[in-house]
């Protein structure tokens, strides 16, 4: 299984070699030259295949020196010092040719051109009622320990408070260099097994809750016909005082192509919340764009991360166990508390590597 998978990579390689002397022959082609856009495209992607060209001929050559220092192994019995040369070489050479094949391999995964940008993260209490809700703040809570850990703004766009302290639906932005990068594994249903504080039998019970990680979406990616809005404004429903109750400052968004809804109220201005809702209406409307691109190209993952289903249990955390079990990435960590106090990294970690060798096996088949 190795040695095939070996084969692919550079079978892979190859064909990146291949395409790279084919551009360069089309760059000197005056048909081509003649043709200004054509130039830089060709240019663009010239440039971006230059790296992974240069790390497998850096890799061919220290395959050639790691030959040429086991034949001087393999002849030097005889010459003790210069045996024992040879074999620190080799070693050194195939921590090298390690170090090596694992900067091809992240070359060689696709970069998500989405990383960089700030994220849109929207928590909803699924199955459990009260509990789910419940569980669904301490969810909150724990990525805004997390972003304030990094440095990260942490913006409430809209929530549905329930009365014991939970969330029925709590929406956010985070705002910061490479926000989505670490939050986009965090998308899908994450299930809490533990005994509720109004269980007076202490029997646990299981409750689950969604969260849905995006991109947010800037105006350059994503264009809106003011036309095709309905903007509808109210007097908001929940804490705030008299102020924010007895004014029309929340605003209801349609956009009636799609038939996307936002509600947004958590601001006394209607300005903001007007604009906090054009910024969650662009954020979807862009993932609507990019899941209908995924299922006419693969019907496979929709812009996130394992099958793209939202209703696929992602994580577990069980509270007598103090254990908290990723099941994409396969791990448990029994440091539950600490997660939940914003430790998230090495989870996120775990499943950076998880995405990055899913990835690379997509890019070998």
């Amino acid at each position: 299984m190795v040695l095939v998978k070996e084969q692919l990579l550079t079978q892979k390689l190859e064909a990146i070699v291949q395409r790279y002397e084919q551009v360069g022959q089309l760059l000197s082609d005056r048909t081509v030259v003649a043709n200004f856009q054509e130039v830089q495209r060709l240019g663009k992607e010239r440039a971006e295949l230059m790296p992974m060209v240069k790390a497998y001929q850096e890799h061919r050559q220290l395959l050639k020196a790691m030959a040429e220092a086991q034949v001087i192994l393999e002849t030097s019995k005889n010459e003790p010092g210069l045996g024992e040369l040879a074999e620190r070489e080799l070693r050194e050479l195939k921590n090298q040719q390690s170090v090596l094949e694992e900067r091809i391999k992240g070359l060689l995964v696709p970069r998500d051109l989405r990383d960089e940008k700030n994220t849109l993260l929207e928590i909803r209490a699924g199955t459990g009622g009260g509990e789910a809700a419940l569980f669904a703040a301490e969810l909150f809570r724990m990525y805004t320990k997390y972003a304030e850990r990094r440095g990260w703004r942490v913006e409430l766009v809209s929530s549905s408070p329930t009365g014991i302290g939970g969330f029925k639906e709590v929406i956010a932005i985070i705002e910061g260099k490479g926000t989505y990068s670490r939050f986009k594994y965090e998308s899908g249903v994450h299930r809490v097994q533990r005994v509720p504080a109004t269980e007076a039998g202490g029997r646990i019970h299981t409750s689950t809750v969604t969260v849905a990680v995006l991109p947010e979406a800037e105006e350059v990616d994503i264009q809106i016909d003011l036309k095709d809005l309905r903007i509808d404004t109210f007097c908001s429903s929940g804490p705030g005082g008299q102020g924010v109750n007895t004014t029309h400052s929340a605003v209801r968004i349609l956009h009636q192509p799609s038939g996307l809804i936002v509600s947004c109220q958590d601001e006394r201005s209607q300005i903001k919340n007007r604009a906090k809702g054009m910024r969650i209406l662009r954020s979807r409307l862009l993932e609507m764009e990019q899941q209908k691109q995924n299922d006419e190209i693969a019907k496979a993952r929709r812009s996130q991360v394992g099958t793209g289903d939202r209703s696929e249990k992602i994580r577990t955390y069980n509270f007598s166990q103090n254990r908290i079990t990723d099941h994409r990435a396969g791990l448990s960590l029994h440091k539950l508390e600490a997660v939940l106090e914003g430790e998230l990294d090495e989870l996120i970690e775990a499943l950076t590597a998880w995405d990055h060798a899913e990835r690379l096996q997509k890019s070998l088949s």
